[in-house]
């Protein structure tokens, strides 16, 4: 079965570009497009959507304000934000309210797609080192880490889950991982399962969120 995605942008242009790319693939059909956030979840209310691919700037109700509405909806659509990075302050702010991934608006086409199937199959970080780089330039937005963390859990992960959980927040990919701690991907990949477990996130770019905001990890990426 195709995946399912729906197109947000204010830019017909550019829902025009990536609808193109999308149509091209055997796997994929775009099924919806919307101009803004409030469009886009009037119209799945009726629409059966996969994955979402999100701008941040729209007009009546913006990109982050719509992927945390949608996010919060019982077995929601993936969502993919779009952001142009050097401009977009939200960034951040939309992993936070759910979305699993975001990609550079000038992404490759060849990344776009292999960013879709990724996040649709499950696996939310689409590009752990874009991820770090976007949470560093951010990090004045988050706490110092001297304060209590957030999630009380954390203090439940084994030594070895705590420091997969770090190597993960700093942008590194289950291989990577693997190759760091002399593991399987298979041994990796158990371990994250077990930590969005006993954390209770949904997906690794939460788990990025989350260490930063613990100050597990501070900017530039070191273990805080």
């Amino acid at each position: 079965m195709a995946i399912r995605v729906m197109l947000v942008d204010d830019q017909v242009l550019l829902r025009t570009g990536f609808r193109m790319v999308l149509a091209a693939q055997p796997d994929m059909e775009v099924v919806a497009e919307a101009g803004d956030g409030a469009e886009a979840i009037e119209i799945l209310r009726s629409t059966a959507v996969d994955v979402v691919l999100m701008d941040v700037r729209m007009p009546r109700l913006d990109g982050v304000e719509a992927t945390r509405r949608i996010c919060a909806q019982q077995d929601p659509p993936k969502v993919l934000i779009l952001t142009t990075f050097d401009l977009d302050e939200y960034a951040f702010s939309g992993l936070k309210a759910g979305a699993s991934g975001f990609m550079l608006k000038d992404v490759p086409p060849a990344e776009l797609l292999a960013a879709i199937r990724s996040v649709h199959s499950g696996d939310a970080v689409v590009a752990p080192s874009t991820t770090r780089r976007l949470l560093d330039r951010f990090s004045p937005m988050l706490p110092s880490g001297d304060k209590e963390p957030k999630n009380k859990h954390v203090g439940k992960l084994t030594e070895r889950e705590r420091e997969v959980m770090l190597l993960v927040a700093q942008g590194l990919s289950n291989g990577e991982i693997a190759a760091r701690l002399v593991l399987s991907e298979a041994t990796v990949k158990t371990h994250v399962g077990r930590i969005l477990t006993k954390l209770n996130l949904r997906d690794r770019v939460q788990v990025v969120v989350l260490a930063y905001e613990t100050g597990l990890v501070r900017a530039g990426g070191g273990a805080g």
